[in-house]
């Protein structure tokens, strides 16, 4: 019999705790990671109230300098602590696929100076439309239609750029490329990037609308990822017989490997959170495992260096905790983590290697506290204890801490 009835996970995206102890391994605009620190920049910075978390032990996480703002807890409601990754990336879906259990040993392939010309000629041809070449290189989103977007309209060519992740990202107006059509040509993109040297671990597109000078990306973002290369926890789970829900871009992350109920994409953090509670009240949800992913922080605020939107999008989370709180049974467990850093006060824009937090709480709680830390994997062990399933290829249950 499952100790927890029902275990939801939620993933605030790129929401970092401080940097790793490997973070001068990896760089941001040639700046090493190693003093990148999200949550705590954010609250030096610019002030942070997350009450709701804070009552959850977020300011009791061990650090070298405490949060600024978010004070620790002498008596918290839940158990608390900060993760590691071991995985040799610090992309989406590097820290999901680790969190459910698999050790990514050979990073995806990324493209800083930009996509081959193979590629690009091969989409041509499949497309019937050109690609632009001055926008095939690592470009921010908003930043990207701003510059091309007025091109597009005028000659439908193709807007295809990439970012410090492994990912091809192709930027279509949407009343002069259909959704189907984009959504077509980035499913040949995918079937021509699954193999070195292009092994790319998204293909994702990026619908957009508006006018030149007032262009807006829509919610009709499609992520179209390769499969995990083993079985996740989430395979071991689907294979038992137990429900997974998937919120937000989980299904497009896993390539819906392991997962029976998807509850789509989500149009914001808000909605997301929506979905996820829809899912808890479901009376089809009595057992299982639901897994969400709210990516606001990621991609409206992290990637373009916004410390004031990002704050203000973490009190917008924590606002809403108590709805989540609220459609717990009492045998169910909350936990609340993130799949990597991505400082906003920081060089450059790209993710940062760092610790992420993880809280739990659960009605049934009597106890609290710090639990030791650990890594990433760790997560899905412990999910896999929980419903007697296998574990994947790493990972240590702290199941027994969680009382």
């Amino acid at each position: 019999m499952s100790k927890f009835n029902r275990m939801h996970l939620v993933v605030l995206d790129s929401v970092g705790i401080g940097a790793a102890p490997d973070a001068n391994d990896f760089v941001n605009a040639g700046v090493p990671d190693g003093a990148s620190d999200t949550l705590g920049h954010i609250s030096k910075s610019v002030g942070l109230n997350v009450p709701n978390m804070a009552k959850l032990g977020l300011g009791n996480i061990p650090r070298e300098t405490p949060l600024k703002t978010v004070p620790a807890e002498s008596n918290p409601t839940g158990y608390a602590t900060k993760l590691q990754e071991v995985s040799l990336g610090k992309d989406t879906m590097t820290g999901h696929w680790e969190i459910m259990g698999l050790n990514i040993t050979e990073p995806f392939d990324t493209f800083w100076n930009g996509f081959p010309e193979e590629i690009l000629t091969k989409i041509e041809e499949f497309s019937g439309r050109k690609v632009i070449r001055e926008a095939n290189k690592p470009y921010s989103g908003t930043a990207v239609i701003e510059d091309f977007g007025p091109r597009q309209m005028e000659t439908g060519e193709l807007i295809i750029y990439t970012s410090a992740d492994p990912v091809l990202q192709i930027a279509a107006h949407e009343d002069v490329i259909p959704l189907d059509e984009l959504y077509r040509i980035c499913e040949y993109a995918r079937s021509i990037t699954l193999e070195r040297p292009a092994l790319l671990g998204r293909i994702i597109a990026r619908p957009y609308v508006g006018e030149p000078g007032n262009f807006t990306r829509t919610s009709n973002r499609r992520d179209l990822a390769v499969s995990p290369f083993a079985p996740t926890v989430l395979d071991k789970l689907n294979e038992a017989g137990i429900d997974t829900y998937a919120v937000g871009k989980i299904n497009d992350i896993f390539n819906g490997a392991g997962i029976n109920h998807d509850m789509g994409h989500n149009k914001s953090n808000s909605h997301g959170i929506d979905n996820l509670i829809k899912a808890m009240t479901s009376e089809d949800f009595k057992h299982g495992f639901s897994f969400t992913n709210l990516v606001d922080f990621d991609a409206l605020y992290g990637h373009r260096r916004d410390p004031h939107g990002y704050r203000d999008c973490l009190h917008e989370f924590d606002q809403r905790l108590p709805e989540i709180i609220a459609a717990m049974r009492e045998d169910d467990l909350l936990m609340i983590t993130a799949d990597h850093g991505n400082d906003p006060t920081y060089a450059g824009t790209d993710h940062t290697r760092e610790y992420i937090p993880f809280l739990a709480y659960s009605p049934s709680f009597k106890g609290n506290g710090l639990i030791p830390v650990g890594h990433f994997s760790d997560i899905s062990a412990t999910i896999a204890e929980n419903f007697g399933v296998d574990k994947a290829m790493i990972g240590e249950s702290f199941l027994d801490k969680l009382v």
